[in-house]
């Protein structure tokens, strides 16, 4: 299988990466703006090369990327970008082995957690703090800096902070008749009133990977613990396993989805999703940086059009505020790269010219930039709806992510320790003992292979 071949091919860096710290990417106004002028290394890059970008995500973060690309080489015209892009599925694999096998894209966009999982102690990408001349490191906070090195080696540069909330559609809630959930209660009221509406109509919908951020989030709301801390499980298999029962209550509730009716619909990703983009499925728990993705779907919707997709309160399932943080994503440069500092002169543009920051908006968040920050405020770009949802999320959820939360023998799809774990729980294979004895086994694996 795809993951034990990784686990052999890969030398994983287990070093502790210190806890997200929320004042890691805050704004402010920039001490220098590498957006004055054009930067001395255009001058410093001789003859025409040639480099390539690669990153993942939905259809409007590749139109402004190539957009973004369009911009830097009419500014460096000795510069060419070859662009890979895809959507998620499948892409962290298709990654982890170009990266082993030294045929990775010059540009990556990464999840913080590759650094993890796949910087192979700090070699297999390059240090940037060794292009520091072309990329303006000081418009990033040094907390968020140092959860980016192994050991003093930056491996990438982090583009955004994020988290997870809820995103309703407001124009199927209305047509209901129901109240938008703010807290246990009426989320089971909503379940009831969507099913007397339509048996395929349901107020939220949660696939695998989206269960297993939702059992943390509502087990952290009742005991008020992390979920990992060094690299051990705080929590018992009882207590994990009022989280299956509660997942398994919301399906019987008819609040989610049966994962079996979820891939019956035959889509990669809810935000493409029919019933999503329909308004069947009215809620979603979701990045806040995927808000622009999610609304754009409904609002194009050629069967129904122009729905209202809005944000939602964190429902309260205990005394704390449950929920995490992280660095959503960075972007790191193979250290096989021929043209390393034409990489980092683009990461550069991308983060903190003006001219890419105008273009790039929140496609990827908000930005960890401080200049980015402050351009985008003051210019009033970037969506309004994930600055909200930004600004909720830092608020709210205090708990750090440890970033093998997001390891691929967790989350890959479908031979993930999550994806097994949560499709046996809702197919009823197993029982919710068992289903939290299985996710811990497969944690401690995953953490001591």
């Amino acid at each position: 299988m795809m993951k034990k071949n990784l686990k052999k091919a890969m030398s994983l860096t287990l070093a502790s990466v210190m806890a997200l710290s929320l004042a890691g990417c805050g704004g402010g106004a920039a001490d220098t703006a590498a957006t004055e002028g054009e930067s001395s290394s255009a001058a410093e890059s001789d003859g025409d090369v040639t480099i390539k970008f690669s990153w993942w995500g939905g259809d409007t973060r590749h139109e402004a990327t190539e957009k973004a690309i369009e911009a830097f080489e009419a500014k460096y015209p000795n510069i060419h970008v070859e662009a890979e892009y895809g959507a998620w599925t499948g892409w962290e694999e298709k990654q982890a082995l170009a990266i082993q096998g030294g045929n990775a894209a010059d540009v990556m966009q990464i999840n913080w957690n590759w650094i993890t999982s796949y910087s192979g102690g700090g070699n297999n990408f390059v240090d940037l703090n060794q292009y520091s001349d072309v990329l303006d490191l000081t418009q990033f906070a040094q907390e968020s800096l140092d959860q980016c090195k192994v050991g003093d080696k930056l491996m990438a540069v982090p583009i955004s902070l994020t988290g997870r909330l809820f995103f309703w559609n407001k124009t199927t809630f209305d047509e209901i008749g129901c109240e938008i959930p703010t807290d246990e209660e009426s989320l089971f009221a909503a379940g009831e009133a969507f099913k007397a509406y339509g048996e395929d109509y349901y107020p939220l919908a949660l696939q695998e990977y989206d269960r297993a951020i939702f059992l943390v989030y509502y087990l952290e709301s009742v005991y008020g613990k992390p979920w990992v801390e060094d690299g051990e499980v705080q929590y018992t298999a009882e207590e994990i396993q009022t989280g299956m029962d509660f997942l398994t209550k919301l399906e019987e509730g008819h609040v989610i989805p049966t994962l079996a009716t979820i891939q019956g619909d035959m889509a990669d990703s809810l935000d493409k999703n029919a019933k999503w983009i329909d308004g069947k499925y009215a809620g979603i728990f979701e990045w806040d940086s995927a808000a622009t993705k999610l609304e754009k779907a409904v609002v194009e919707s050629t069967t129904k059009p122009n729905q209202e997709i809005v944000l939602g309160d964190f429902i309260k399932f205990g005394d704390y505020n449950g929920g995490f943080t992280k660095i959503s994503m960075a972007f790191a440069v193979s250290a096989n790269s021929e043209h390393p500092k034409e990489a980092a002169m683009l990461i550069n543009f991308l983060l903190n010219e003006e001219e890419g920051i105008e273009i790039s908006g929140t496609e990827r968040g908000i930005p960890c930039s401080k200049v980015a920050v402050e351009y985008l405020n003051k210019n009033e770009i970037g969506d309004e709806m994930v600055k909200e949802a930004n600004a909720k999320v830092l608020e709210y959820s205090k708990f750090p992510l440890d970033p093998m939360f997001e390891h691929n023998d967790l989350k890959a799809n479908p031979d993930g320790v999550y994806y097994k774990v949560f499709g046996k729980l809702s197919a009823g294979d197993i029982t919710s003992a068992e289903a939290a004895q299985d996710l811990i086994d497969g944690i401690n694996e995953c953490y001591n292979f």
